[in-house]
């Protein structure tokens, strides 16, 4: 058995059959992961200088702890993509346990927060006010209007857009849906404007500093930063995400009382259940739904 360092290991995933199939952007998110992997240091020495094969159980699960300043989600991935890594290892002989298998990850409670509508003007007035967090609150309004994906919006082409007909036509990048959105007046003069200063590349919304003159989309990382940053700038409480816009759209879906049906063609879900956690215990839907039945037995008496 081959003995090789990490580096070497992960050298030869990212050669492998493996790893080339994968699609562009989890090629890109494998590579961050495996890079955090490879320069954490566990009792003083980079993982990246290990022998592979070497490493057990205890020196991953100090690994992960370390990766835990990152976050919950953050540290569960990673250790995802590491679990992947010596699943390639395993197979070509590389190692003979998963070290990254030994230990249980903790869980993460699903986030509830809703945004209000305050929140989201005070967000929105405070990233279009500086040219450097412009391209930040477009990705969170059309998060937020179209309930979608903050990485959908992160990487939409301007090629998804008919600005003929005011429509969106985004493919989803978890599923494969696809989804034929309207435009309002007011987003769709913001996109006009904005394919008139960006349209000479293919990004609604790319990080507005290039490199070597070639216009990327925001890693999740930078906009993460950044839209905290304009979190703090308008005074707005830390726990705010601009993941959850997508929900915030939803949910005020539901307390519309618009129908699962409804609902689903928007935000792409194909599955009911996947809907029903924005359906639960909201005010309005409540008063609706007893507000009609009181109004159906008085029309019985």
């Amino acid at each position: 058995m081959a003995r090789l360092t990490m580096q070497e290991l992960v050298d030869r995933y990212f050669l492998s059959s493996d790893y080339k199939v994968l699609a562009d952007k989890t090629k890109t998110d494998y590579k961050y992961c495996m890079a955090v992997l490879l320069d954490t240091n566990v009792e003083g020495v980079p993982m990246r200088d290990r022998v592979s094969k070497t490493i057990k159980g205890a020196e991953a699960r100090q690994a992960y702890e370390l990766w835990l300043d990152r976050g919950i989600y953050m540290a569960n991935h990673i250790c995802a993509v590491s679990r992947k890594l010596y699943s390639f290892a395993m197979e070509m002989g590389y190692a003979e346990t998963n070290p990254f298998s030994t230990f249980k990850r903790k869980t993460v409670k699903p986030r509830k927060i809703v945004w209000s509508r305050d929140e989201i003007t005070k967000f929105l007035d405070a990233a279009y006010s500086e040219y450097k967090y412009r391209n930040v609150g477009l990705i969170a309004q059309m998060a937020y209007e179209w309930c979608q994906r903050v990485g959908d919006m992160r990487t939409l082409k301007f090629d998804s857009i008919d600005f003929n007909r005011n429509i969106l036509n985004l493919e989803q990048s978890k599923r494969g849906a696809t989804v034929h959105l309207p435009i309002e007046d007011d987003l769709m003069e913001m996109l006009t404007q904005q394919k008139e200063d960006f349209g000479f590349q293919e990004f609604v919304a790319p990080y507005p500093q290039p490199r070597e003159g070639v216009y990327k989309p925001f890693t999740m990382q930078r906009l993460s930063r950044y839209a905290r940053q304009v979190t703090r700038l308008s005074g707005l409480p830390d726990e705010l995400r601009i993941a959850d816009l997508r929900r915030t759209g939803t949910t005020e879906m539901v307390e519309a009382g618009v129908t699962m049906g409804q609902i689903m063609s928007v935000t792409g879900h194909a599955n009911p259940s996947s809907v029903k956690p924005y359906m639960k215990n909201t005010y309005s839907s409540a008063e609706s739904a007893l507000t009609a039945r009181n109004i159906h037995v008085k029309s019985t008496l």
